[in-house]
């Protein structure tokens, strides 16, 4: 179940990224080319997301209100303040940036691939599931920045070049990327291979880049068994309550089933294509390194409960 949700094996690139960084560091002289070229990277990603992310679709998708509009209070509103709690009750037990960590969780949008995946397994509204994850991570790329700046005060140390750079490295290779669609969203749905690589590929590079300065500032050191335990913990209970929260919130709001589906999946599922780069993009590699902790567990956790539930859902059309 967890290869269909996952056929290009981004689980496990994941994972061999975070070893590789652990053995072999970035270091020295190479760190300001592998930042450089990170952010080359991240560059491409949000342009070829321009492309890719179907204005039309997403105007259409619109119309569905009840459903859009609950996703988007769901993903941006209730995940958010679940994140914010989070991290007020770990300040005084996790490291600051590992705290921090579960906020950026929180206010991240919705996965695209996955979220789908999950939809279509568990008998959900497979369309209404595409325009809400390409309409929250339309929005996200605006969103999610301004939300964290306005939540994680001094502790996010988002200042005025850190905002110029997310408009810089994210906002407008994106709308460079919407604006060239007419021309060149054709070239990536006939190579959806090579753009499937080329997002992974960035998103590998600000991984490794992160976790290389983080592993080099000494993350192993400062991070003990009661904090691991810690961490998995209060990400198992991020994930029941997000999970949980969706599905009974398309129940209180009378969705159809199939919507409800995919308001379960798209609400809950939190996007490490969108984390890793605004991470990278928002703080030093060896702070992003930390802050990307709680989305990579959490990330790892939503495939393998979003491919335990969503066979369960169509076969007996219980949660």
């Amino acid at each position: 179940m967890l290869a269909r949700l996952l056929p290009d094996r981004f689980l496990l690139l994941l994972l061999a990224t975070i070893l590789f960084a652990s053995l072999l560091p970035v270091r020295g002289a190479a760190v300001p080319v592998a930042e450089a070229l990170s952010t080359a990277a991240i560059v491409l990603l949000f342009f070829l997301n321009g492309v890719r992310l179907p204005r039309d679709e997403v105007l259409h998708g619109v119309r569905n209100w009840k459903l859009q509009g609950a996703a988007l209070l769901f993903c941006f509103g209730v995940m958010t303040l679940l994140g914010l709690a989070a991290q007020a009750a770990l300040v005084p037990l996790l490291p600051a940036t590992l705290a921090l960590g579960f906020l950026f969780l929180g206010i991240l949008p919705s996965t695209v691939q996955s979220a789908t995946a999950a939809t279509s397994m568990a008998g959900g509204n497979v369309a209404a599931s595409v325009v809400a994850a390409a309409l929250l991570n339309l929005i996200g790329v605006v969103l999610s920045p301004l939300l964290f700046a306005l939540l994680a005060g001094s502790a996010g140390a988002i200042q005025g070049a850190a905002v110029l750079r997310i408009v810089a490295v994210l906002l407008l290779p994106f709308l460079v990327g919407q604006l060239l669609q007419r021309w060149l969203r054709p070239w990536a749905l006939a190579h959806r291979g090579l753009a499937t690589a080329m997002d992974r590929t960035a998103i590998a590079i600000a991984v490794y880049v992160a976790f290389s300065a983080a592993v080099v500032a000494g993350i192993r050191d400062q991070l003990d068994q009661r904090e691991i335990a810690i961490i998995l913990g209060v990400t198992a209970l991020m994930l029941a309550l997000s999970f949980g929260g969706a599905w009974t919130l398309g129940g209180l709001l009378r969705l159809a089933r199939p919507d409800r589906i995919t308001l379960l999946f798209a609400g809950a599922q939190k996007s490490i294509a969108v984390g890793a780069p605004l991470a990278a993009t928002l703080f030093p590699p060896a702070i992003a390194g930390m802050v990307l902790v709680p989305i990579l567990v959490y990330h790892m956790a939503q495939l393998i409960v979003s491919a335990w539930i969503a066979p369960g859902l169509k076969r007996t059309g219980q949660v």
